[in-house]
């Protein structure tokens, strides 16, 4: 993690926790799922319905960053920031 930070709207924000309290609600319900010995199957479900969460999630987040931190970045001559979201974005898509 770095030092960095970035300043986010409250529509931004909002939005952001709203996928994040989604997400922590999916995972308290596969937790359940675990404890009360569910059908593997119906994990295995509730469990892409969780991985398909984090994944809007880190769309919008991208979304974001691309408008807001990449783009004063490169309005900056910051060329790193280019790298840095591609490096991301390969540990993304693996």
């Amino acid at each position: 993690m770095t030092d960095k930070k970035t300043f986010r709207s409250p529509d931004q924000k909002k939005s952001l926790m709203n996928r994040l309290k989604r997400l922590e609600g999916q995972i308290r319900g596969l937790e359940k799922l675990v404890e009360e010995d569910a059908y593997c199957n119906d994990i295995l479900q509730q469990s892409m319905s969780a991985g398909s969460a984090i994944d809007g999630f880190n769309q919008e987040l991208i979304g974001y960053h691309l408008k807001c931190c990449v783009t004063a970045g490169i309005k900056n001559d910051d060329e790193e920031i280019v790298d840095e979201l591609l490096k991301t974005l390969r540990k993304l898509m693996k």
